[in-house]
């Protein structure tokens, strides 16, 4: 069942609904979220919210889940590389050792 927002007319003030989606709007402010001190049966205004979104939960889904076989082909070829294949190819390769920054002439 959805939450719905509400804004009462007569004393402005912004209350949420439990209802279910076949229930009817709320036409009046209810007495126990009025903002006044007495109760003044204000007409309320469904407010357009956000909403909450979707969320899946628990597991067995993910968005990559049906990928197409080309996609996760090219995923492995952009991932980077694990930390254990990334020493063996660095060692090589021949350093070159860092040369001082030439001064500024002016």
């Amino acid at each position: 069942m959805p939450t719905y927002e509400y804004v009462c007319q007569k004393c402005g003030g912004e209350f949420e609904a439990f209802q279910t989606i076949s229930a009817k709007p709320l036409r009046f402010c209810p007495e126990d979220v009025c903002a006044r001190k007495k109760w003044g049966r204000g007409p309320v205004k469904r407010k357009i919210s956000g909403g909450a979104g979707l969320l899946f939960k628990g597991s067995g889904f993910y968005i990559t889940d049906y990928r197409s076989d080309k996609y996760k082909a090219a995923a492995k070829k952009d991932s980077p590389a694990p930390a254990g294949e990334g020493k063996t190819a660095k060692a090589g390769a021949k350093a070159t050792p860092a040369k001082p920054a030439a001064p500024a002439e002016k």
